[in-house]
């Protein structure tokens, strides 16, 4: 069985489903309207730049070019966590803590899910770049959300903190419960995805297999894998952002510095 292929007018009518939600939104003036048009927008020419970029880099399959695409996948990426938090670090950390906890937890499970596939070359960008992508996508959401609690967390139960760092605890100890709610929240979606995986909705890695034509059961073995190397990245990424961030929120007496959080946007 081969695939269906979309033709432009196909994408112009499934559209018209973002105009009307852009309608509702001006309708009961819930104020996301131009923002929902602009990310459509954005969806529409990024997805279609990236087609015709994968295209030419699996005619390639260069190490050198896959590594490429890989970094500026990751620095972009690190730019959205950025852009995702109301409160920041000041200066480099702002943009620096996300990225390279994005980094070290993405090359890591990428590593693993393509030892996994055994793809020949190991580097073969069909099978690398579009893994990254997933991982970078979910572990992005996962750092950001473990940030965004982390540091409203702190800033909330700033009292409380500095109550425990005076009668002598450290300042693991103090922010312990702030910790662990910003690792949970950090950890949600992806447990919701895979609790929720078969029951309520089929992925999309195994949704377009099918489609594509493959047999329901090998889209099911690489929809696992990819759940799975998914969460393994989300956990690298959070844990390592959340415990630099509070290594960047104390200094070497165990004092908070909340002065290195630059003004709520």
């Amino acid at each position: 069985m081969s695939y269906i292929a979309l033709t432009y007018w196909d994408l112009a009518f499934v559209s018209l489903l973002v105009l009307i939600n852009a309608g509702i939104s001006l309708y009961l003036q819930l104020g996301v309207a131009k923002k929902l048009l602009i990310a459509a927008v954005r969806t529409a020419i990024q997805l279609t730049l990236m087609g015709f970029v994968l295209k030419a880099l699996f005619a390639l399959t260069s190490p050198l070019w896959t590594a490429l695409a890989a970094i500026f996948m990751i620095l972009f990426a690190g730019r959205e966590i950025m852009a995702r938090q109301e409160r920041r670090f000041k200066g480099w950390w702002s943009y620096g803590l996300g990225t390279i906890s994005m980094t070290m937890a993405s090359f890591i499970v990428t590593i693993v899910a393509l030892t996994a596939i055994a793809p020949d070359p190991w580097y073969a960008p069909r099978f690398a770049l579009p893994m990254l992508g997933i991982i970078i996508g979910n572990t992005m959401t996962g750092i950001s959300l473990g940030l965004h609690n982390l540091l409203e967390g702190v800033t909330r139960e700033r009292a409380a903190v500095e109550a425990q760092l005076c009668l002598g605890r450290t300042i693991w100890v103090a922010t312990r419960p702030v910790i662990r709610k910003a690792l949970h929240s950090a950890f949600m979606p992806i447990i919701n995805s895979m609790s929720a995986a078969g029951l309520v909705l089929i992925p999309g890695m195994m949704t377009g297999q099918i489609l594509a034509g493959a047999d329901p059961i090998e889209a099911v073995k690489y929809q696992i894998l990819v759940m799975f190397v998914i969460a393994g990245g989300t956990a690298l990424g959070a844990v390592s952002a959340v415990f630099g961030g509070i290594s960047r929120l104390t200094d070497a007496r165990h004092r908070l510095r909340l002065d290195r959080l630059a003004e709520k946007s």
